[in-house]
C-alpha cells in the first residue's frame, strides 16, 4: 500500500494519542486505535483499511505500546508478579487461539465481537468499586486460578480483534479480583504485553499485518506509552477509572451505531 506524508502523519498521531492514553490507564490501546484506524483515514480522503488489516496493525502496535508502559512502571512497586505469571500464561494461550481463528471470520463478525466486548467492559467500569484503593499493596490477595480463567477467555476475544485485551482485563481486575487501581493499571500492561505476543504472532503468520503502517505506529507507541504511564502515576485513581469508563463506553456506542446502520 502506498504511503504518503499525510498518511504517515495520520498514523503517527493515531499511534501516539492511543499509546499515551494506553500507558496512562493501563490498556494496550486497541480499544482506542481500532476505531481510529478504521474511521479516520477514509474521513480525510485516505484509503480505508479493512477490519482484518486494522486488527493486524493494532496487534503488532500493542506489543510495543505495552513494552513502553511496563518499562515506566518497572520501579513503581505496582507490578503484581504472581498475577502477571498466572494471567500472562493463560491470556497468551487464549490470544494465540483467537488470532489464528480470526482468519476464518468475516469482517462484520470481527466488528460484532469487538462491539460486544466493549459493551461488557463499559458496564463493568461503571459499577461502583468503593474502598478498593484503601487496600495496602502488601495486603492485596486474589484467586490466582479465577484470574487465570478470566484471562484465558479475554485472550480468545482479544486475539480475534487484534487487541491485547486490557480494556476487559482492567474492569475484571478492579471489579471481580478487587485489585487496587494503580496495581491494576501496571499489572494489566504486563499481562497485555504477554497476550500481544500471541496475538501479533497469529496475525503475522496468517498474513493480516501491513508492515509499513505498523512500523509507523510502533515508533509512535514507544514515545507515547511511557509518557502516558508517567502521567498516570500522578493522577487521582478515581479520575483514571472514570476516564477509562467513558472512553470504553464511547467506543462501544460508535461501533454499535456502525454495526446496526
Amino acid at each position: 500500500m502506498e504511503i504518503n506524508l499525510l498518511l504517515i502523519v495520520t498514523l503517527f498521531l493515531i499511534g501516539f494519542i492511543g499509546s499515551y492514553i494506553s500507558g496512562m490507564v493501563g490498556i494496550g490501546g486497541s480499544i482506542i486505535k481500532y476505531p481510529m484506524l478504521l474511521y479516520i483515514p477514509p474521513m480525510i480522503g485516505l484509503t480505508a483499511y479493512s477490519a482484518h488489516e486494522v486488527s493486524g496493525i493494532s496487534a503488532v502496535q500493542v506489543l510495543f505500546a505495552t513494552i513502553g508502559g511496563v518499562w515506566a512502571y518497572r520501579k513503581s512497586g505496582y507490578l503484581n508478579k504472581v498475577l502477571i505469571i498466572y494471567m500472562g500464561v493463560s491470556i497468551l494461550l487464549g490470544s494465540i487461539t483467537g488470532s489464528f481463528g480470526s482468519e476464518l471470520m468475516p469482517e462484520n463478525v470481527i466488528n460484532l465481537i469487538y462491539g460486544v466486548l466493549a459493551v461488557i467492559a463499559a458496564v463493568m467500569m461503571f459499577i461502583p468499586k468503593k474502598g478498593l484503593d484503601d487496600i495496602p499493596l502488601d495486603q492485596v490477595t486474589s484467586n490466582k486460578w479465577l484470574a487465570a480463567f478470566f484471562a484465558f477467555l479475554v485472550g480468545i476475544g482479544a486475539g480475534i480483534v487484534g487487541a491485547g485485551g486490557a480494556f476487559l482485563l482492567v474492569p475484571i481486575m478492579l471489579l471481580i479480583l478487587r485489585i487496587p487501581t494503580r496495581m491494576t493499571i501496571a499489572t494489566s500492561l504486563a499481562v497485555t504485553f504477554i497476550a500481544s505476543i500471541g496475538t501479533a504472532t497469529g496475525k503475522i503468520l496468517t498474513g493480516q499485518v501491513l508492515f509499513l503502517p505498523a512500523i509507523i505506529m510502533i515508533i509512535a507507541s514507544l514515545i507515547g506509552s511511557p509518557l502516558g504511564a508517567k502521567f498516570g502515576q500522578r493522577v487521582n485513581t478515581s479520575i483514571l477509572q472514570g476516564f477509562l469508563a467513558i472512553l470504553i463506553l464511547g467506543t462501544a456506542i460508535k461501533i454499535w451505531i456502525d454495526i446496526l446502520s
